[in-house]
């Protein structure tokens, strides 16, 4: 049972990562690792900036 729970946590972090649920944890990292000095964006205004930047240039994406 324990092997079920695991493969099915694994597809559910793996669907998280192609409908980009973890695009703010993956900007954080980038953000510390890249050694910038000012604040990050804040989850919200991730999130705004990401829908302004898809929407003033659309590319390929399912719908």
């Amino acid at each position: 049972m324990k092997a079920v729970a695991k493969g099915l946590r694994g597809f559910a972090t793996y669907m998280g990562s192609l409908m980009g649920a973890d695009a703010y944890r993956k900007y954080l990292e980038h953000f510390n690792a890249s050694g910038h000095t000012g604040p990050a964006m804040t989850e919200r205004e991730f999130w705004r900036d990401r829908m302004d930047r898809q929407d003033s240039n659309p590319q390929g994406r399912c719908c």
